[in-house]
């Protein structure tokens, strides 16, 4: 076994690794870039290297340092997490080159598989179930226009070195195919260098089930079971759980061994992911008309796999470490049971309402559900790389965390993790957490009516949702004011501020902005130092009291809650066991003159680099048309027109790093 190894990547993924390492007595070296000099993966470790610049170009993704790095500390082998290099076959030979173990496949096998045309032909060879498709060389565009009418529509182009949802565009109708394909090629050549495409069937309410597989140097390969992933945004997924609903032995036996005779194909080591595409020729409970097709091979270990470990009770990276060590599985395939049932949520930094728009900033509120360390089936686990204070940069992806339970069946599971993400508490930034509450509760998701179009076929109940409301929101605000004020008033009864009167009543105004718009309230102090509040319509008595851990009871309007409040400047975060809200106190001195909007301007919604403009000054624009486009955490956005008008002037040049709210361009809207 290693004595020494050094972990290529950041985050959760480099703790998770170190975590795993420590346990078994195997040093660690961890990789940091400006961004990440004081990050939780550089205190995970028991040593740390310096890459360079906040940029992944100019830090993790620089191998040569990465390798000069290992060798410098005496490390014997690199492990690449996920993303960065996990993936890249030159890295890997580089690794073998200069005398150190890549834990992963072979540099063959990423090869093999990193091409989706390409490994597509070597799973027809190998008996994999594909989707009818068109996976060809040629790329002539009359010669696909023809095999998209041979498959039959809708069909789906796909870059063939693509990923992450880019260079992939659904055809309805043989008309529309020359424009999607020539729109798919060039998101391909910018986002991959290759415009190369293949053709496959749309498949109808698919499906997203992957099974893990796992190979070692002597010939043995298994499948760890299945995860089903088919609740995604963005074409990247939200929550995946493990055993797939509905599954039968019957076809969980097929889909395992069509997963290991992928793997076997390309002579594969180490922990990998075959993603299957499900089409779901029926209704959604009935498993006997489904059909599953290869998809892609996933060379690397995935953020998902803590599903597989709670429901198996093994440690992956443990098994990585062995194989890679040259150790021969520690299972066979007849020793291996499925336990209960375990669902995965990533919570990110993001704004479901407004996109999924990627989010910035400090976690100036980091609360997490209490948890259990072990790998052992733990019924709640949090994998995560940040802590309270900490900051959510602009350069690398936007997840905060991994969220994990499990239970002795998915009914226990879902209520686990409801309850779980009831207890996580963030504030500082946008986070999807209510969303990914939300999602729990929606009818399709809790019946397990699942496709990749669940979250856009229940966006009537996942979107802009409000769970406490104006008044709930405005006691609670109201509750913390005074809680606060009388922890902090002395004795002298003349120096509190809690309206004590002698005789008859007082009234203390408030103002407050919820959602967009302002209201007033009025808190009443009554004799016997009774309390009413009003707000809006709702009008009622107000009893409060703080309890022992710093939670707030607040008695309003006929029910009593149990809340916890954090104050960030003028704004109180509300958490309740019903969902979470923000209200804001405005002081009506100080913001008296706030009275004209400022027309014409068009900021950074995030920071980030811009990436390029689609007009110049002097343009006339049309409402909804793109100008701009920005990168951040690794995804572009596009900054439409909010209105007709003129370019008057670009403020930046493509490649110019931004704040969030910097100024792109400025817009004369016509009258």
């Amino acid at each position: 076994m290693f004595k020494k190894i050094l972990i290529a990547n950041r985050g959760e993924i480099a703790c998770r690794v170190a975590a795993t390492a420590r346990r078994m007595a195997i040093q660690t070296v961890a990789v940091y870039s400006d961004a990440d000099a004081h990050a939780n993966h550089v205190r995970a470790c028991d040593e740390a290297v310096y890459l360079g610049g906040s940029a992944p170009k100019d830090s993790y993704l620089r191998w040569e340092k990465i390798i000069e790095a290992a060798k410098a500390t005496g490390a014997q082998a690199i492990h690449p997490g996920y993303g960065f290099l996990s993936e890249n076959e030159d890295f890997a030979k580089a690794c073998a080159a200069a005398g150190l173990v890549f834990i992963g496949p072979p540099a063959e096998a990423i090869l093999a598989m990193g091409l989706k045309a390409e490994s597509k032909r070597l799973m027809e060879k190998a008996g994999v179930p594909l989707v009818p498709g068109y996976h060809g060389a040629e790329q002539g565009g009359e010669l696909l226009q023809r095999e998209a009418d041979r498959i039959g529509y809708p069909v789906l182009i796909k870059a063939s070195a693509g990923g992450g949802g880019k260079g992939m565009r659904i055809v309805e109708k043989a008309e529309d195919f020359a424009a999607a394909l020539a729109s798919c090629q060039r998101e391909a050549i910018n986002s991959f260098g290759s415009d190369a495409v293949l053709i496959e069937k749309y498949v109808q309410r698919p499906r997203h089930i992957e099974i893990q597989v796992f190979g070692d140097m002597h010939g043995q390969c298994v499948y760890l079971f299945e995860r089903d992933c088919s609740v995604q945004r963005r074409h990247q997924k939200v929550l995946e759980e493990a055993p797939a609903p509905g599954m039968t032995e019957a076809m969980r036996k097929q889909m395992g061994e069509a997963a290991v005779n992928a793997a076997r194909a390309v002579n594969y080591v180490g922990a990998g992911t075959v993603e299957f595409i499900v089409e779901q020729t029926g209704g959604y409970d009935e498993p006997e008309a489904m059909k599953f097709y290869f998809m892609e091979m996933n060379t690397r270990l995935q953020v998902e796999h803590p599903v597989t470990e709670a429901i198996t009770g093994l440690d992956l990276v443990e098994w990585q470490l062995r194989v890679a060590a040259g150790e021969p599985l520690p299972a066979r395939q007849e020793d291996l049971q499925i336990h209960g049932h375990a669902i995965e949520a990533r919570i990110c930094a993001e704004n479901p309402d407004n996109g999924f728009l990627p989010a910035t900033g400090t976690l100036h509120v980091y609360r997490k559900p209490a948890q259990h360390t072990s790998f052992q089936r733990s019924r709640v686990r949090i994998d995560d790389g940040v802590r309270e204070g900490g900051e959510i940069s602009p350069f690398y992806d936007s997840m905060i965390a991994k969220l994990i339970v499990h239970g002795a069946n998915r009914a226990e599971a879902l209520a686990r993790l409801d309850a779980a993400l009831a207890q996580t508490h963030i504030v500082g930034l946008s986070t999807n957490v209510q969303f990914l509450r939300r999602v729990l509760a929606s009818e399709s998701f809790a019946k397990a009516r699942l496709d990749t179009a669940l979250i856009e076929r229940e966006r009537a109940v996942l979107f802009d949702q409000e769970p406490l409301g104006l008044p709930l929101a405005a006691a609670a605000s109201v509750a913390d004011t005074l809680l606060d004020e009388a922890q902090a008033a002395s004795a002298d009864p003349f120096d509190r501020r809690d309206g004590w009167r002698a005789l008859g009543t007082s009234v203390r105004p408030f103002s407050f902005e919820f959602r967009g718009e302002t209201h007033g309230a009025e808190l009443r102090y009554l004799n016997g130092s009774a309390l009413e509040l009003k707000v809006g319509d709702v009008a009622g008595p107000l009893v409060i009291g703080r309890l022992p851990d710093g939670e707030a009871e607040v008695a309003f309007n006929g029910r009593r809650h149990t809340l916890r409040v954090y104050r960030h400047g003028d704004v109180a975060h509300v958490f309740g066991p019903q969902g979470a809200t923000r209200i804001a106190t405005v002081d009506q001195l100080a913001h008296a003159g706030d009275t004209q909007a400022e027309g014409g301007r068009l900021t950074a919604p995030m920071p980030g680099k811009v990436v390029s403009f689609a007009v110049k000054a002097g343009d006339s624009v049309k409402r909804g048309q793109p100008l701009a486009v920005m990168e951040a955490m690794k995804m572009e956005h596009t900054i439409a027109a909010p209105a007709d008008g003129k370019v008057e002037e670009l403020l930046f040049v493509p490649g110019d790093q931004v704040t969030e709210g910097a100024e792109l361009l400025r817009l004369a809207v016509a009258a």
